[in-house]
C-alpha cells in the first residue's frame, strides 16, 4: 500500500481523533509557571481591570488641566502617533503641541502650589485647585488630576527636595486633560476574555494572569506516549564500560533523544521505553509491560524495524495486530506503520534518524495540533532557493534549510542544508527551516521560489 503525504496525515488523523474523542476535554489547575508551553482548558475572564487605577506614565507632576491651560485653553494634537510616547531628549522637545504638553520654554507656563509628593504604590490625597503633586511612574493619579507633566518639562525641571507645605511652587506648560495617565481599565478590560480555550499558554499568557491575581490556569492533559527505540546495532551512551570504545559495527542511539525532544515540543508527555534489541517476542513483552504498569498510555511509537529487511522487529512483532505496515510517497520517512495494539493507536516510524523525525512533524504534530491544540501549527512561508536541487519523481521531498530573512527590499532565501539522506543530522542540527517539494517537482534552479517551513 503506497499513501500521498495528505492520505496518511488523514489517516493518522482520523485513528487519534477516533481513539482520543473526548480524552482531553477537562482541565487541570497548574501554577502559572508549570502551565508555560501547555494549553488552556478553559476561557479565562479578567477578574478586574489592567491598570486597576488610572496611574502616572511618567515621573512628572499631576496636575488639574484646568488649572494649567490659561485662559484661551490649548489645542492639543490629538492624532499625533506619539501621544502618550514621547522621546523627553528628542531634538524636537521644544516644539509646541506635542503629546497634549506645550514645550516651548516661552510659552504660556502657569505656577502652582506642591502638593505632596506621591510614589508608586501610595494612596494619594486629593489635588486641591491650583496645586501640583510630584508623582512617579506607575503611581495612583490622584482625585482631582487629569494629566501629567513631565518633570523634564517643569521650571525648575526637577523634583523639590523639601517637603511640600512650605509655599513651594513649580511652573508647568499648558497641558491637554488625559496626558501621560494610563487609564483605569485602559489595557484589560474586567470580564474580558483574556485567554481562549485551546491557546498554548505563553510567557505573556502567564505574565497577563500574574498582573490579574491569578495564581494557577487550568490546562490540558497532554497525550502520554510511549517511545520505543528498536535495533541490535544501536547503544545506549553511557551504558559501555569505562575506557570502552563503541564497538565495531555499533551506533549510538540517537532515535531516543531526537525522538523524546520532537515529541516534547509537539506537545506530549513522553514516557521513554529506551531500547529493544530485534527479538520479536522481547518487543511485544516489553510494549505490554509498559501499556500495563505506565500509568495510562494514550499512544504507543516506535522507531525502526517496519521495513522490508530481513530483521525488522517491530513488524514481526505486531504480525497479526490491527497494524497496517506500508510505504508514503516522502522522502526521507517513506516506511510507515498505523493502527491499534491492545486498542492503543500505534505509529511506527523509520529508524534513520532524520526520517524518524520528519514523520513526527509530517503526521504527529499536526494531529496534536488538531486535536489537543498544542503544538502551534508551523509558519510558512516563501523564499527564493540559493542552490538548484532536485526530488525523486512522485516523491513529497523534505529538506534541511537555512532560511534568511529579506534584508529591505530584498527577497528572503534558504539555503539547503546538506543533501537528501535520513542519516545526516549534522544537517538537521544545523538547520532552521524545512523546504518542501512537492511530488509532482523533480528539480528547481537557484532562485526559484519554494514552500518553508521555518522551525
Amino acid at each position: 500500500m503506497r499513501r500521498t503525504v495528505a492520505e496518511h496525515q488523514l489517516a493518522v488523523l482520523s485513528l487519534l481523533s477516533a481513539a482520543w474523542d473526548g480524552k482531553f476535554d477537562g482541565g487541570t489547575p497548574l501554577p502559572l509557571i508549570a502551565a508555560l508551553g501547555r494549553v488552556a482548558a478553559d476561557d479565562v475572564l479578567a477578574p478586574l481591570d489592567l491598570p486597576p487605577f488610572a496611574n502616572s506614565q511618567m515621573d512628572g507632576f499631576a496636575v488639574n488641566s484646568v488649572d494649567v491651560n490659561g485662559p484661551d485653553g490649548i489645542d492639543p494634537d490629538v492624532n499625533n502617533p506619539d501621544v502618550n510616547n514621547p522621546d523627553v531628549n528628542n531634538p524636537d522637545v521644544n516644539s509646541p503641541d506635542v503629546d497634549g504638553v506645550d514645550r516651548a520654554r516661552g510659552a504660556h507656563t502657569v505656577v502652582l502650589t506642591l502638593a505632596a509628593a506621591i510614589p508608586a504604590g501610595a494612596v494619594p490625597a486629593a489635588l486641591l485647585p491650583g496645586q501640583a503633586a510630584p508623582i512617579m511612574t506607575g503611581a495612583m493619579l490622584p482625585d482631582g488630576a487629569d494629566a501629567v507633566v513631565p518633570v523634564e518639562l517643569a521650571i525648575p525641571p526637577v523634583f523639590p527636595d523639601a517637603s511640600p507645605g512650605s509655599g513651594q511652587t513649580v511652573a508647568l506648560p499648558a497641558t491637554a486633560a488625559g496626558t501621560f495617565v494610563r487609564a483605569a481599565g485602559s489595557d484589560v478590560r474586567r470580564g474580558e476574555r483574556v485567554i481562549k480555550a485551546g491557546t498554548r499558554l505563553t510567557a505573556g499568557h502567564l505574565g497577563l494572569a500574574a498582573a490579574l491575581g491569578l495564581t494557577t490556569l487550568s490546562v490540558r492533559r497532554q497525550p502520554r506516549v510511549l517511545l520505543l527505540t528498536t535495533g541490535d546495532e544501536v547503544v545506549l551512551a553511557g551504558t559501555l564500560a569505562p575506557g570502552t570504545g563503541l564497538p565495531a559495527g555499533k551506533i549510538y542511539d540517537a532515535n531516543s533523544m531526537l525522538l523524546q525532544a520532537a515529541l516534547l515540543e509537539a506537545g506530549a508527555e513522553v514516557l521513554p521505553a529506551g531500547l529493544v534489541p530485534d527479538d520479536p517476542a522481547l518487543f511485544l513483552r516489553t510494549v505490554r509491560q509498559y501499556l500495563a504498569t505506565g500509568g495510562g498510555v494514550d499512544a504507543i511509537v516506535t522507531t525502526g524495524g517496519i521495513s522490508a529487511g530481513a530483521y525488522e522487529v517491530v513488524r514481526q512483532g505486531l504480525a497479526g495486530e490491527q497494524v497496517d505496515f506500508l510505504s508514503v510517497a516522502m522522502q526521507p520517512g517513506g516506511p510507515q506503520g498505523l493502527g491499534t495494539f491492545d486498542g492503543v493507536p500505534f505509529l511506527g516510524f523509520p529508524g534513520n534518524p532524520v526520517s524518524g523525525v520528519m514523520s513526527v512533524e509530517m503526521f504527529l504534530r499536526p494531529a496534536l495540533t488538531e486535536l489537543i491544540g498544542a503544538p502551534r501549527s508551523r509558519i510558512k512561508v516563501l523564499a527564493s532557493l540559493t542552490e538548484a536541487l532536485t526530488s525523486p519523481p512522485g516523491k513529497h521531498q523534505i529538506r534541511r534549510a537555512v532560511f534568511e530573512a529579506a534584508r529591505p527590499a530584498a527577497h528572503p532565501t534558504v539555503r539547503p542544508e546538506g543533501g537528501p539522506s535520513s542519516h545526516l543530522l549534522g544537517a538537521l542540527a544545523a538547520s532552521n527551516a524545512l523546504i518542501h517539494v512537492p511530488a509532482e517537482i523533480t528539480s528547481l534552479a537557484a532562485g526559484a521560489e519554494v514552500e518553508v517551513w521555518l522551525l
